[in-house]
């Protein structure tokens, strides 16, 4: 649990800021679903603003900018070559060198547009899948992987009393 932890300290930064949570993937290929699952467990339960993007994290880049965050998190699986449900932090531009993303836009190129419009941080949260084909279904791993990304965002966005 020494990495969760890791993942919790460079996240805990944004504690208490105006952040957006944007979970992309497919739930129907199994593991890619990953980014779309964490959403689905945190909306309406945490104080920072959840969308779920699915496949499509380009139909949010106005209401995005609209909502002027500090800081946007992007959650999606990404093969990253490690052991499947390890979850990793990247830099925007890291991703290009790394990342085949399942989805019709780039992250990079997401991340991108939002900034050309707002001044914003923005975090990116990959998650290792184990098996993305289509109709499988969630691996074991990724399912405790979802778990504790939802538990650490839950801990550090607590729902506004």
């Amino acid at each position: 649990m020494a990495l969760n932890h890791q993942i919790f300290e460079q996240l805990n930064k944004l504690r208490g800021s105006k952040t957006v949570i944007v979970g992309v993937g497919q739930i129907l290929k199994g593991d890619d679903g990953a980014g779309s699952l964490i959403c689905q467990q945190l909306q309406n339960k945490i104080s920072a603003e959840v969308i779920d993007a699915a496949t499509v994290p380009e139909n949010y880049i106005q209401p995005i900018i609209k909502k002027a965050p500090q800081n946007i998190i992007v959650i999606d699986a990404v093969d990253f070559a490690a052991p499947p449900g390890t979850i990793k932090i990247f830099e925007p531009k890291q991703l290009d060198s790394i990342v085949l993303s399942t989805h019709a836009l780039s992250p990079h190129l997401f991340v991108d547009m939002i900034k050309n419009q707002i001044e914003v941080e923005v975090c990116f949260i990959g998650i290792q899948p184990a098996q993305i084909g289509l109709g499988q279904p969630v691996s074991a791993e990724i399912t405790k992987a979802v778990q504790s990304l939802v538990d650490i965002l839950a801990d550090i966005f607590p729902p506004s009393s």
